[in-house]
């Protein structure tokens, strides 16, 4: 809007870009993560994941990758990699198993989207991972969210998405709350390296 003289321009009067308008940009580019950690969709999301200690990420993350994984299942029943992937790493947050056993598991799991060649599928595979791997860093946190809003984008074919990747931008807003006061509430033994303050 041109200032008239008036007086300072009210910047709630700006035209706003679309909170869309990244993803937009990277559908007609052809890439592959159509989210990352600016996406307009996950501000609430970024801001809150980076006040929590890692035991509350974890937490998040590993309940927030069982919708994944579920889908996941629906389509390759046999494929038990995913399933496996995060048994071992909410097992190694407890301190039951070691990083090694871990992270093959994790890497098995990246394995098999790569051995998919479906994109939806690949970015829900993904997805678990990034979950999973909240455990060794928790800058994977926002992974699992990134790849899975992908694969929702990617099963509606880029078209009427919006409300569908809203509801689950605010679903793990609300998870993380959530987790943000239950996290005892899991009564675990937890792995001594996530009782390190950060």
């Amino acid at each position: 809007m041109p200032n008239t003289g008036r007086g300072p321009l009210d910047p709630a009067s700006l035209p706003r870009p679309s909170t869309f308008s990244g993803v937009e940009a990277k559908l007609k580019k052809g890439n592959r993560l159509l989210f990352d950690r600016h996406s307009q969709v996950l501000e609430g999301l970024v801001t809150l994941m980076d006040s929590q200690d890692r035991r509350t990420l974890v937490a998040w993350a590993l309940d927030c990758a069982q919708h994944p994984l579920q889908e996941f299942e629906a389509r390759y029943p046999s494929e038990a990699r995913p399933r496996r992937c995060l048994e071992l790493c909410r097992d190694w947050a407890q301190g039951k198993v070691k990083m090694p056993v871990a992270k093959r598991a994790i890497l098995d799991c990246h394995a098999v989207a790569q051995d998919l060649r479906n994109p939806e599928h690949e970015a829900l595979c993904h997805a678990i991972a990034q979950g999973a791997s909240t455990v060794h860093v928790r800058g994977h946190a926002l992974g699992l969210p990134i790849y899975e809003l992908t694969a929702i984008v990617i099963r509606l074919g880029g078209q009427d998405y919006q409300g569908a990747v809203q509801e689950k931008a605010d679903w793990y807003l609300e998870r993380l709350r959530y987790w943000e006061s239950h996290v005892d509430d899991l009564g675990w033994r937890w792995a001594p390296f996530l009782l390190k303050r950060e």
